[in-house]
């Protein structure tokens, strides 16, 4: 047990070496001289540690609905189109959550079955993704089922997080935390932002940009004709017009959107780039719609409507809107990121200082001093050089402990220095197991090599059960437990981690090699 090879002691000294490596960008800043290659991280401060704004963000299902019914309704009027039947009625009822559809005379059994081709089932599930039935007035009801408008939500909730990722990436927050809570809220945190209401008004804002028709034959005042409908201008909403419901061009279609200034104007404005469907509906919308006004619509506001001169063909154009440089960079940030896929209301909001997350940090920094101290003053006290051995290991497994999170690029928040301080008293209890066995077979009358043999391999298999499932036990709350708990879970399992290589290894080895230079008549335990 206490025989280690030269590859051996090489490999755990390689290990403790890399530890510290490891660890130095928490003290520096990363060279210029160093390559791109070699790793860098840092532990980065949480929320309550550094300052920030926490949102807890809910998605609208609701609108996510109204959204699949309407677009239900014109799928369904192109099914029948293309197989040449006819309907007297089709609407959306957001009430019954269905589609509700009136074939012509003695075409309902054809419309009944030419419907059940938009039939389509789930991914690896035999639950169709709609329900097309038969009313007994003769209408013909299309629904979307429970199990997959939940199907459809989850979806949106993961949809919302990666644009949510990418908005506050592109705004220069670094290290956010974004994380689903239950069915449909998504848990924001922003650590240090200086200008916590932009952050909020980019990953509230829809951005949902289309490219409409204008009715010019509209009566300002009157009802919107069929197929049309008002909409206010973002620069002044007392002024609105008519627009036809059928897009043009879908902002979907968009590849990249960009701020500059207009070289004739100075204005701030944003360029677009579509791709080829984008590019093709939009050279043919243009090329048929020359004289007309054009309406670029933003979120159900108009922000600028103006007239076709020739058509546009190259997959590029600009908007313009008297933008400021902020307001334009936000617009191309939030083009670029995408659409949310429904409206976000946020539920909960708190803010904390920078001086708080300072005073944490302190206050945390002398608990962790405190404790460290008081356990090597433990240790030391009841057993002598035994205890130093573990107090050099208690060393190596703090700044291993801490390169391990360097490189994962944790988040390091006050439940996680709890864990760091749990994980001190932890790391020792293995060496404090050892050390008792050793006493014990000292008292039992064996030699020094044996008491030291027979006291590691006895304690051994207790400080491995022992470990492992307190190891299972914090995996379980990271996976199951609130960002709080998680981040208190990750420095357990870390520590863990560390305090078994530590205590079974680095002090077994550090004991080895007194015992080889001295070897003592009699223990000093």
């Amino acid at each position: 047990m206490l025989y280690f090879s030269r590859a051996k002691t090489f490999g755990i000294l390689l290990v403790c070496a890399l530890g510290v490596l490891l660890s130095l960008p928490n003290l520096w800043a990363r060279p210029g001289w160093l390559p791109g290659f070699v790793p860098w991280n840092q532990v980065h401060l949480g929320l309550d540690l550094k300052g920030g704004s926490y949102l807890l963000l809910q998605i609208d299902t609701k609108a996510i609905e109204k959204q699949d019914l309407n677009s239900l309704v014109g799928q369904a009027r192109q099914t029948l189109i293309k197989a040449g039947l006819g309907y007297k009625d089709l609407h959306a009822d957001l009430a019954k959550r269905q589609v509700l559809l009136t074939p012509l005379d003695g075409q309902t059994a054809q419309a009944l079955k030419t419907l059940k081709d938009l039939i389509t089932y789930l991914p690896n599930s035999p639950t169709p993704s709609l329900a097309v039935i038969r009313q007994p007035d003769g209408s013909i009801a299309l629904s979307i089922p429970a199990q997959a408008q939940t199907a459809r939500d989850t979806q949106a909730v993961q949809q919302a997080i990666t644009i949510i990722q990418r908005r506050i990436d592109g705004s220069g927050v670094l290290n956010p935390i974004i994380q689903r809570q239950g069915s449909n809220q998504i848990v924001v945190q922003l650590p240090g932002i200086s200008d916590p209401g932009r952050v909020k008004k980019l990953i509230g804002t829809t951005a949902h940009m289309t490219f409409q028709m204008v009715d010019s034959h509209a009566v300002p005042g009157q009802p919107a004709p069929l197929g049309d409908e008002w909409l206010p201008m973002s620069n002044n909403p007392q002024q609105k017009l008519a627009v036809q419901t059928e897009v043009a061009v879908d902002g979907a279609s968009l590849t990249n959107a960009q701020a500059s200034t207009d070289p004739q104007t100075g204005q701030w404005v944003v360029n677009f780039t579509l791709n080829a469907v984008g590019a093709r509906e939009f050279a043919d919308t243009t090329a048929a719609n020359v004289g007309k006004l054009f309406a670029i619509v933003l979120d159900g506001k108009i922000i600028e409507a103006p007239v076709i001169r020739e058509p546009i063909t190259g997959g590029s154009g600009q908007i313009s809107g008297n933008f400021t440089a902020q307001s334009a960079t936000d617009l191309a940030l939030l083009l670029r990121a995408g659409a949310l896929p429904a409206p976000l209301n946020i539920e909960e909001e708190q803010s904390v200082g920078p001086q708080l997350g300072a005073d944490a940090i302190r206050a945390g920094a002398i608990s962790l001093a405190v404790g460290f101290v008081l356990v090597l003053f433990f240790m030391a006290l009841f057993y002598g050089l035994f205890g130093w051995f573990a107090n050099i290991a208690l060393v190596a497994n703090l700044i291993i402990m801490l390169a391990i999170l360097s490189v994962m690029g944790a988040t390091l928040t006050l439940p996680g220095m709890a864990g760091i301080l749990l994980t001190l008293g932890m790391a020792v209890d293995a060496n404090i197991l050892i050390n008792e066995r050793v006493r014990e077979e000292v008292k039992n009358g064996r030699k020094p090599l044996a008491a030291l043999e027979a006291g590691y391999k006895r304690a051994y298999g207790t400080i491995i059960d022992s470990n492992v499932t307190t190891l299972l036990a914090h995996i379980t709350l990271f996976i199951f437990g609130s960002p709080p708990v998680r981040g208190f879970a990750v420095t357990i399992c870390a520590g863990i981690i560390t305090t078994m290589f530590t205590a079974t290894v680095v002090v077994r080895l550090i004991t080895s090699r007194w015992y080889a230079a001295r070897r003592p008549a009699a223990l000093p335990v």
